[in-house]
């Protein structure tokens, strides 16, 4: 038996949020943007006017305006988007337990097990968004299928506050024929590859050779191959399920450009305080470290390293993250922002330490490190989180991004 797979996807949810706490923002063109004066000043959302006049997310406002001059700009209110997406959540709950977010704004449903009480799946996803009409004042756009990708695809298929629906029977005249950039995890290096075999359409995917696209592409081959022949058997999760963590990461962009070794080390030693305490938290270490870098013109790179143990010490974290930022980036070239992150996660039972016979004080200076990691995690949970921090970081240079 085929399942019924929904794929829910708020409207312009930042933009749209916005206008329910202020509905005078519903006449005209209107985008959520950072501070216009600093150098956050990008459009993070925007509403359909503003998107009919070319208005582009992750643009800059000058860029945003010169197309729209009659822009309206808000700042963000991020607590109200969790508010939101907690709301639009428990709705969805009250059709399935088998709601799986996808982003703050977007979220899988399986209702094989509920169309007996509610409906066909066009049925459900018709009532759903009335009920956010109604209940939220949100509009959503769902795609309803018999697996997750084409879910997904059918939900992006029509915008705004619209149901599509793509059965085994219909999805081949509606699908193939579409850019192969539209499917799931189909990005642009991925199209860029595709394009040198001559596939540019879910179509032309689907009739491929599996050994050249694996070639090509790897596993993500394999995957791509199986959405486009409606073979994706990935299940939805339930919403109570225990969701493993898979990494710990922190990011930061600079109200000013880093280019001094002491201002990026001062800015690393907070990523990194952050990561380990959260690492402790949840009684992990981490066997990788990964580094993001970002410059002025949104150029990115990323490297990591392999621990040669895992490790959950604020220090060692500082210390390989700035070791793979001296190895990768130009002394000097400006930085606009950094992302730490620590990856492939074990618990304390998974992990284990070969001392070397030659550093008869590896284990005494790590012992010192652990304890001084927790005193100050334990005065932080007694007195807050501002009760012990680097002196150089009191004068705040950036804003964080988790």
């Amino acid at each position: 038996m085929h399942r019924t797979i929904l794929h829910c996807d708020c409207n312009s949810f930042y933009a749209s949020v916005e206008t329910v706490l202020d509905p005078s923002l519903a006449a005209g063109p209107m985008a959520v943007c950072g501070d216009p004066d600093s150098r956050h000043g990008i459009i993070l959302a925007k509403n359909e006017q503003a998107k009919a006049c070319g208005v582009k997310t992750a643009e800059t406002i000058w860029q945003a305006r010169r197309k729209c001059p009659d822009l309206r700009l808000v700042a963000p209110h991020r607590e109200e988007y969790v508010r939101y997406s907690r709301r639009a959540n428990q709705l969805y709950l009250e059709f399935t337990d088998l709601v799986e977010p996808f982003g703050i704004d977007e979220s899988f449903l399986d209702v094989t097990g509920s169309m007996h009480l509610f409906g066909s799946g066009q049925q459900i996803a018709d009532t759903l968004r009335r009920r956010m009409r109604e209940e939220l004042g949100l509009t959503i756009s769902v795609g309803v299928s018999f697996n997750k990708a084409f879910a997904k695809l059918g939900s992006d298929y029509k915008k705004p506050d619209a149901t599509t629906l793509l059965s085994p029977e219909t999805y081949r005249e509606i699908i193939w024929p579409l850019p192969v950039g539209t499917l799931l995890y189909a990005g642009p290096k991925a199209q860029q590859k595709l394009h040198i075999l001559g596939i540019d359409t879910i179509g032309q995917l689907a009739a491929a050779d599996p050994v050249s696209l694996h070639s090509a592409l790897g596993k993500l081959g394999d995957t791509l191959l199986a959405y486009a022949r409606g073979e994706d058997h990935d299940p939805v999760r339930s919403f109570y399920a225990e969701h493993t963590v898979k990494s710990v990461g922190k990011g930061m962009t600079f109200a000013h450009n880093l280019t001094h070794i002491e201002e990026i080390r001062l800015q690393v030693m907070m990523l990194c305080d952050n990561i380990g305490t959260r690492l402790r938290a949840r009684h992990l270490q981490c066997q990788t470290v990964q580094v993001l870098i970002r410059d002025p013109d949104f150029h990115n790179i990323s490297r990591q390293t392999t621990l040669p143990s895992a490790t959950d010490s604020t220090r060692q974290l500082t210390e390989t993250a700035l070791s793979l930022i001296a190895q990768h980036w130009k002394p000097g070239k400006p930085i606009r922002m950094i992302t730490v992150t620590a990856a492939s996660l074990l618990s304390p039972e998974q992990t284990g330490e070969q001392l070397s016979l030659f550093d008869a004080g590896a284990a005494e200076r790590r012992e010192k490190q652990q304890k001084l990691d927790r005193a100050v995690d334990a005065l932080r949970g007694k007195y807050g989180k501002d009760a012990v921090q680097y002196g150089a970081s009191l004068a705040k240079t950036g804003r964080s991004e988790e």
